[in-house]
């Protein structure tokens, strides 16, 4: 500990030829501040009425006389004990000193601030409650604003606000879940040939006909609902959170604050349930008609052509998509250990440095036939863990199959998984054709999806 001593007693007991030479001098047990050694007084010292300061001279005589005590007599003692503690105790008051004064500065100076606002109002005022209440509410409708919108004179540097993490959700984690749907070509290649054959029946067709691509791709949208209704769910649980974080200011009434929390929670779970129903009515629109004229299709003519786009991986230069701290976990203890590096994530690359500077490159690695998987929390780790791995079986760093990084939130780590996809980087469950799409601004779903359709009609040929 820091401000740990040991302190040895009944020195003057140890049997003949023994002593705690080693112990005192912070040989055999180490401490930070050493151990210091006392003889108090005995029991029978105590029934004879000896004084304290008979006992003081007595424990001196002992360490100047003792052959394994008397060259550290100066540091033995209860009087240096004392003088060490009383030491201890003032190195203490004037290392925490500064920070105490700087917080209660601050805590005087928020109390000042709250008490201004109810300084206008008088005791003897009989609406003073009623314009109190007014005040807090409207209070609480800002900071709820202001954490949603973005505006306000204060911005937080420390964490997200509210709308900040909602505009991550839509942005990141959406086009994640979006991503992670398991979509298997061979397996879409056979539906469509039964469906058709189905279709046809006992006839031999000319034509491929247009309820076979209108079952598959309709099997593909309804696929969407569970993101879609995932990304309300945690749009409304960040709404939640912030509503809680506005009314921590009216801790000082606790009724108010509960029944603000309440009214504002029950409204919010009432458009959550709107919301979905909403979404749920957009899939089923896209369901009831499948719109082949419009300009996302791809269309008969550049299906050959877009579907051999999408096996080639645009560049889209060294554009910086991210940048920050994470910990390389699998590194064996003999190489060094886990280590936190600054990283940097382009569209072609991610590099690691030694801090923020950016001045010495520990590594750069392309992203080529690079994809992400999920790593089990460490029973002994606190940080949460991701994997990125190459899909020809190469080494990725080194030695190394694969790349261990580490957060000290499943946010983070979530984040970075998104801005990975951004980069090209997609989840182990995703399927080569997704994995090689461009970017999120690229086809929606249902484009990707007509192009393995049609490349795969023109291929039979059926047109």
């Amino acid at each position: 500990g820091l401000r740990t001593i040991g302190v040895i007693t009944k020195l003057d007991l140890m049997d003949e030829g023994t002593d705690a030479r080693d112990v005192l001098e912070n040989k055999l047990l180490p401490l930070r501040r050493g151990y210091i050694g006392v003889v108090n007084r005995s029991q029978k010292d105590i029934e004879g009425k000896k004084d304290i300061k008979a006992a003081l001279a007595a424990e001196r005589k002992f360490f100047l006389s003792h052959p394994a005590y008397r060259h550290m007599a100066d540091s033995m003692g209860t009087p240096y004990l004392q003088k060490a503690l009383n030491q201890q105790l003032t190195n203490h008051i004037r290392d925490t000193l500064p920070a105490f004064r700087s917080k209660l500065q601050t805590q005087l100076l928020a109390l000042d601030k709250e008490a201004e606002e109810y300084r206008h109002f008088r005791p003897d005022d009989p609406s003073r409650k009623t314009k109190a209440l007014l005040q807090m509410v409207q209070q609480f409708s800002v900071d709820f604003e202001k954490r949603i919108e973005g505006s306000g004179d204060q911005v937080d540097t420390v964490e997200l606000s509210g709308g900040a993490k909602i505009n991550r959700i839509f942005h990141e984690r959406f086009p994640f879940e979006l991503v992670k749907m398991e979509f298997d070509e061979k397996e879409l290649r056979r539906e469509i040939s039964y469906a058709i054959k189905n279709i046809h029946g006992i006839r031999t067709g000319l034509f491929t006909p247009d309820m076979a691509f209108e079952a598959i791709v309709k099997k593909q949208v309804v696929k969407l609902k569970g993101p879609c209704v995932k990304c309300v769910d945690m749009v409304i649980q960040e709404l939640i959170n912030t509503v809680r974080q506005c009314t921590a200011k009216l801790g000082t009434f606790p009724r108010l604050r509960e029944e603000t929390e309440r009214i504002v929670t029950t409204h919010i779970r009432d458009r959550e349930s709107r919301a979905k129903d909403q979404v749920l009515l957009l899939i089923e629109v896209q369901l009831a008609y499948i719109n082949t004229n419009h300009e996302d299709f791809i269309g008969f003519a550049n299906a050959q052509q877009r579907s051999n786009q999408m096996s080639k991986k645009s560049s889209a230069g060294n554009q910086v998509i991210r940048k920050g701290w994470l910990t390389i976990n699998n590194i064996s203890i003999m190489k060094g250990g886990a280590k936190e590096y600054w990283f940097v994530l382009t569209a072609e690359s991610l590099s690691w440095f030694k801090d923020d500077e950016e001045k010495e490159k520990k590594y750069m690695l392309p992203l080529d036939n690079l994809k992400v998987r999920d790593v089990e929390k460490s029973f002994m780790s606190s940080k949460h863990i991701f994997a990125i791995f190459n899909t020809e079986q190469r080494n990725v760093y080194k030695d190394y199959r694969f790349l261990e990084l580490a957060c000290n939130t499943q946010d983070e780590v979530d984040s970075w998984k998104a801005s990975l996809l951004r980069a090209g980087v997609y989840p182990e469950k995703a399927s080569v054709s997704v994995r090689d799409t461009p970017s999120l601004k690229g086809p929606s779903p249902r484009s990707r999806h007509g192009a393995i359709f049609f490349h795969w009609f023109a291929n039979r040929g059926s047109i």
